[in-house]
């Protein structure tokens, strides 16, 4: 296994859509991301009174990265819309981002046109397609984004326009000061991160070593880390093709945590990854710490990774960065290449024909 891992011209060489490269670039892309926002258009807002992002996918993540890193900070609430309908409080105060980074995905341009239908405030995010055509043909606002990479790999040019569109419309304020350290940050840990560290002070290495041939569990806390629990598993879903699965204190401490009994040879096959950051409630904290306890007798084993860096931004990003690292690097050891996702692109010329 460390074989393996210690050899990133064997990685390299089958990774075919380059998501190694797309990860060492992060950082850049955040940067890039962050401009394209502060110079794009705005949309045409009154008094907005909620906001909704509408995606799927590698374009929701953004959404929901923007629900969770506001709670808090914003005085409007934002949610985040995975369907072709919009919930039925959309309104023309209600401001929408469409997202969709190939601009051709078909639920998030059905509910586009509902929004329009609406009257609702809309800026699109995309590099292109349907939904680029679409909004310049009805004059509505695009933020146009560098194609060329997994919308899985785009998080920064999903997510970041949106904030520096919020604090030029005075919904947000102080993000130059987070965007900047979550630059330094990301610039910092990838050193330790990239295929040329070794597994001996890889962390994401060393924790796709104890997932390899395990199913994988990962538990955020609600309202703080439940978005980077959830990307961390669709990451191995999508880069290592392996089921994962994920959950949010204190949500599991009241279902979940009961079916850790039987049967025995499956629990032996999981292990649970814990999200933990300064932000947590300290009751929570306190559960997490009980939980652990309780399930590490069941499962194979039970990690804990702790976010790092100056403020809530960089903070989450530590986390993701690691969960995508780790997913490649999962990748690797089943010698899978992590770019290609066949049945998803299957799946969507299957319903092109219908």
């Amino acid at each position: 296994m460390e074989t393996m891992l210690n050899d990133p011209q064997a990685m390299y060489k089958v990774d075919s859509m380059n998501m190694f490269g797309a990860l060492w670039g992060l950082p850049e892309q955040c940067e890039d991301a962050w401009r394209l926002g502060m110079e794009g258009p705005l949309p045409s807002a009154g008094a907005v009174s909620n906001i909704l992002v509408t995606g799927l996918g590698g374009s929701a993540i953004g959404g929901d990265l923007l629900r969770t890193y506001t709670s808090g900070k914003m005085p409007v609430p934002v949610a985040v819309n995975r369907d072709y309908l919009l919930p039925e409080y959309v309104d023309s105060s209600t401001l929408v981002f469409a997202i969709s980074y190939s601009g051709n995905t078909e639920e998030t341009l059905s509910a586009y046109a509902e929004a329009r239908s609406r009257g609702a405030s809309i800026l699109a995010l995309t590099t292109g397609g349907k939904l680029k055509e679409q909004a310049q043909k009805d004059g509505v606002p695009v933020i146009v984004i560098p194609g060329g990479i997994s919308p899985r790999a785009a998080t920064g040019y999903l997510f970041l326009p949106m904030l520096a569109v919020l604090q030029r419309m005075g919904l947000l304020t102080g993000m130059e000061n987070e965007v900047k350290s979550l630059v330094r940050l990301l610039e910092e840990i990838r050193e330790s991160l990239r295929p040329e560290s070794p597994v001996e002070t890889n962390l994401a290495k060393q924790l796709a070593g104890k997932l390899h041939n395990r199913i994988p569990v990962i538990w955020g806390v609600g309202s703080n880390t439940e978005v980077v629990a959830q990307r961390f598993k669709g990451q191995i879903n999508e880069n290592t093709k392996a089921p994962a699965y994920w959950n949010v204190f204190p949500e599991l401490n009241h279902n979940e945590l009961v079916g850790f009994e039987v049967p025995q040879e499956l629990l032996e096959k999981l292990h649970i990854v814990m999200l933990r950051d300064e932000d947590d409630h300290p009751r929570v904290s306190i559960r997490m710490d009980v939980t652990r306890g309780i399930v590490a007798k069941a499962v194979s084993g039970v990690e804990e990774i702790k976010s790092t860096g100056e403020g809530k931004l960089a903070r989450l990003y530590s986390l993701i960065y690691t969960g995508d690292y780790t997913s490649v690097y999962l990748a690797a050891l089943y010698g899978i290449d992590p770019g290609p996702v066949k049945i998803i692109d299957y799946l969507k010329s299957e319903l092109a024909g219908k």
